[in-house]
C-alpha cells in the first residue's frame, strides 16, 4: 500500500477555489469505506491546488492514485515536483534569495520581466514529455505564483498568465519540507494532463472520486476569468452531472464540491436538479460576494456525495 500516515502536507501553490480552508470541514464528508481500508484507489479529475489529494493520501493508506487537471503548467509543475523535486528547490532558493533583496519597485520589475519572459517560453515548452527543461519552468510557475497578485493564477483567452505583481513584504515562495513532503506523497500518483470528459476510471468498486470543478458563478460580479484557457460553462456543468450518474452506476464512491447559486437566488435549483437523485449538503464558508453589499461574506458552497454521510 502507498500513503504515508506520518506527514502532513498543504498545497504548495495557491489555487482559485483551493479548499486549504475548507479540507477539514469536507473531511467529515468522505465515504467512510476510506477509513476502514475497503478504499484502495483515489482519483480527482480537477487537480487544482491539491489540497483534498494531500489530506487524504496523509491521513489514509492509498494503493494508487490518479490526478487530472487540463491545466498544462499546473501538470506540469505537479510532476517536476514528483519527479525532481530537489533540482527544483535549488532554483526556488535562487529566485527566492534575489528577489527578497531588491527592493520594493525592483521586485515589482523584476516580476513584470519574468512574467513577460515566462509567457514568451510557454512555445518551446513540450508539455506531452517530461524534459529538464520543466524544472525551471515549474520554479517560474510557484514564483510567479507566490509573488503574483492574491495567488490568483489567470491566463488570458490565448493561454498567457496576466495576473499583477502582488504586495508582499515577506512571502513564502516555498517550504522546503512541506515540498519534500508533497513529492513523497506525490510518488504514487499517476498525474495526467487532461479534461475531465477524457477522465477514467480502473477500479469503481474500491474507488473514491472527488470531484471539484470550476465553481459556477453565482453573480455576474463575482464571474472569475479562467485559470485556463478553456471555458467551464452551464453546460459543461451537465456533461459533468452525466459523468457522476455515469461512474454511480458503475459502484464509485463520488463527491463533489461547488457554489450555491441559492446564495444569490433561491429559487435557483440548478445544482438541486442536476443531482435531486444524490445527497445535497449545504456548508457555510467565506468567499467573495460583492454583488450582496460586502466585499466577503459567509455563503454556502454545496457539497453532493453518492453515499450516506453521518
Amino acid at each position: 500500500m502507498a500513503g504515508d500516515t506520518n506527514i502532513n502536507v498543504k498545497p504548495f501553490l495557491k489555487w482559485v477555489g483551493g479548499k486549504g480552508q475548507l479540507v477539514q470541514r469536507f473531511s467529515r464528508f468522505y465515504p467512510g469505506e476510506l477509513t476502514t481500508g475497503q478504499i484502495e484507489n483515489y482519483y480527482e479529475p480537477f487537480l487544482g491546488g491539491g489540497a483534498v489529494f494531500f489530506n487524504i493520501a496523509s491521513n489514509h493508506k492509498l494503493k494508487s492514485a490518479k490526478l487530472y487537471d487540463i491545466n498544462d503548467e499546473l501538470i506540469l509543475t505537479y510532476q517536476v515536483v514528483q519527479k525532481d523535486v530537489d533540482k527544483l528547490m535549488d532554483f526556488l532558493e535562487r529566485y527566492r534569495d534575489y528577489y527578497l533583496n531588491l527592493s520594493y519597485e525592483k521586485r515589482k520589475k523584476y516580476y513584470y520581466e519574468l512574467r513577460t519572459n515566462y509567457n514568451l517560453q510557454r512555445f518551446n515548452i513540450d508539455y506531452k514529455k517530461y524534459s529538464e527543461n520543466w524544472i525551471p519552468r515549474a520554479a517560474q510557475v510557484i514564483f510567479l505564483n507566490k509573488t503574483c497578485y492574491n495567488g490568483l493564477f489567470r491566463v488570458n483567452s490565448k493561454g498567457g498568465f496576466n495576473s499583477p505583481a502582488g504586495d508582499y513584504k515577506n512571502p513564502m515562495i516555498f517550504d522546503r519540507e512541506n515540498l519534500a513532503n508533497a513529492s513523497k506523497l506525490l510518488s504514487y500518483a499517476e498525474i495526467i494532463n487532461a479534461d475531465f470528459k477524457d477522465f477514467s476510471v480502473d477500479e469503481f468498486e474500491k474507488s473514491f472520486i472527488y470531484f471539484d470543478p470550476p465553481y459556477r458563478p453565482i453573480s455576474s460580479t463575482a464571474n472569475f476569468t479562467s485559470y485556463s484557457k478553456y471555458e467551464f460553462k452551464d453546460v459543461e456543468q451537465k456533461q459533468l452531472a452525466s459523468l457522476y450518474k455515469r461512474l454511480d452506476r458503475k459502484g464509485a464512491r463520488l463527491m463533489l464540491s461547488n457554489s450555491d447559486p441559492k446564495n444569490i437566488d433561491p429559487d435557483d435549483n440548478f445544482f438541486d436538479i442536476l443531482y435531486k437523485d444524490y445527497n445535497i449538503i449545504r456548508i457555510p464558508t467565506r468567499r467573495a460576494v460583492n454583488s450582496v453589499g460586502t466585499s466577503r461574506g459567509e455563503i454556502n458552497e454545496i457539497v453532493v456525495t453518492n453515499y450516506s454521510v453521518a
